[in-house]
């Protein structure tokens, strides 16, 4: 009986292969795909895509059998693709033969893209057809599309001379792009994106008016998340002890990976400015937005916004705030930094603050910290909107004209602005019509 059993169990193993096997040539069978248009994002000339991906499926009762799957262009667009482990080569006609999908089965295909140089100011569209024919003969298309971009590249750049840039074109930044000492660089109209870790590292002095400055991946973390709304893209400008008369102009820094502008400690002057900023934007940072120590620095009409670490901090120096929007909404970790930070770590020779907004998610956003009784802690804020606990002891004459805001408010924190919303990281940070901020703040 057992012996039996075991034929029995043999038997039906090899009729289960059989049907497995069973492999149809009929013109009425058809693959199904998961998308008949594989939309890839932009891409930077001579650079990788990030690899795309979907399902060929054979939803039919019998095999099929694929004479060929070909780029029907073949090697002239940069496309790169995987099927099912194997990969078109381009010395056989960018194509594959012989493949086999046996029923209710499925075949992965990847996709690269790193195109040539496209010559043009504008991106430009690139496509190309993956072709997919039956051993019956019939033919189905999976379209492949994408947007080339020529870019500049930047690699480990360092400065020789006072340099004035204007580019129509993106530029990239391999490594650090270093100003020496006594060198100037003046950006003007321009982009830079930023691969990996890179950033700026400013011995001498930056010049920027109507920049950008964020990381190079144009692509998607998630189909609803692109990567330059999440942080850690990038290193962010470091200013040194040697920069001074740094001047940013309507310039947008966002999604640094450190501190996007760390100004280093250095001699007090009171009469020369490190720092400038003038409408400016730096937001969503995984440390600081606006670091500085021991400097004399100016924040004018600028929006700095949710970081993992502080988003201004003043250690000592020389500072002015002025109609500024200071919001700590760093959605990505509750040990986020204060909205401000100011000490007296360094002798703090004046912190002004007016008709600014500083708030957050905490009941707190503000920390004021003297750490040194003996050191200079001079510091008056004036018709602007604080989050913190109303000051009542001796300090209150550093506040006059202030909206002490409070987690009992009925328009607080978050509800000041036009739209916050953490789940698809997109801020927009003009405020609300209902908002008790009006007439404060950087809009």
């Amino acid at each position: 009986m057992k012996r039996i059993f075991l034929f029995l169990l043999i038997l039906s193993a090899l009729v289960a292969c059989d049907d497995d096997d069973n492999f149809s040539s009929s013109s009425a069978l058809r693959l199904t795909f998961e998308t008949d248009t594989l939309q890839m994002d932009t891409v930077f000339s001579r650079s990788a895509s990030s690899t795309y991906s979907f399902w060929v499926y054979n939803n039919n009762n019998d095999g099929l059998r694929l004479s060929s799957v070909r780029l029907a262009k073949g090697n002239q667009t940069g496309l790169r693709v995987n099927v099912d482990g194997s990969y078109l080569d381009n010395s056989n006609g960018s194509q594959v033969s012989n493949l086999e999908i046996r029923r209710k089965d499925s075949l992965l295909v990847f996709v690269e893209l790193t195109p040539a140089d496209t010559h043009q100011l504008e991106p430009r569209i690139l496509e190309d057809d993956l072709v997919f024919t039956l051993e019956s003969g019939t033919v189905q298309k999976v379209n492949l599309r994408a947007w080339a971009w020529d870019a500049e590249r930047w690699n480990n750049l360092t400065l020789q001379r006072d340099t004035v840039i204007t580019s129509e074109r993106p530029i990239i930044v391999y490594g650090q792009l270093t100003i020496p000492q006594n060198v100037t660089l003046t950006l003007n109209h321009t982009t830079l994106y930023f691969h990996g870790q890179a950033g700026i590292d400013v011995h001498g002095t930056l010049i920027t008016d109507s920049c950008l400055m964020r990381g190079d991946r144009l692509d998607d973390m998630f189909s609803y998340l692109p990567y330059d709304h999440v942080s850690g893209q990038w290193g962010g400008v470091h200013f040194y002890e040697t920069s001074s008369r740094n001047v940013l102009v309507d310039t947008e820094i966002r999604n640094t990976g450190d501190n996007a502008i760390l100004c280093d400690s250095a001699a007090f002057d009171a009469d020369v400015l490190r720092l400038d900023m003038l409408r400016c934007i730096v937001h969503n940072g995984e440390g600081a937005g606006v670091s500085c120590r021991n400097a004399n620095v100016r924040l004018q009409s600028c929006q700095i916004t949710n970081m993992a670490g502080e988003c201004v901090a003043i250690e000592g120096g020389q500072a002015v705030i002025h109609r500024c929007t200071i919001a700590q909404f760093y959605p990505l970790d509750a040990n986020r930094g204060a909205a401000l930070l100011f000490t007296n770590a360094l002798p703090l020779q004046s912190l002004f603050c007016d008709s600014t907004i500083i708030t957050g998610y905490a009941d707190d956003v503000i920390m004021g910290m003297q750490l040194d009784t003996t050191q200079v802690f001079n510091y008056q804020f004036m018709h602007s909107l604080l989050r913190t606990p109303k000051v009542e002891t001796a300090d209150s004459v550093r506040f006059s004209n202030i909206i002490w805001e409070s987690p009992k408010d009925s328009i607080q924190g978050t509800r000041h602005f036009r739209l916050i919303d953490e789940e698809n990281l997109i801020y927009d940070f003009h405020l609300d019509s209902l908002s008790t901020a009006q007439g404060l703040g950087c809009y």
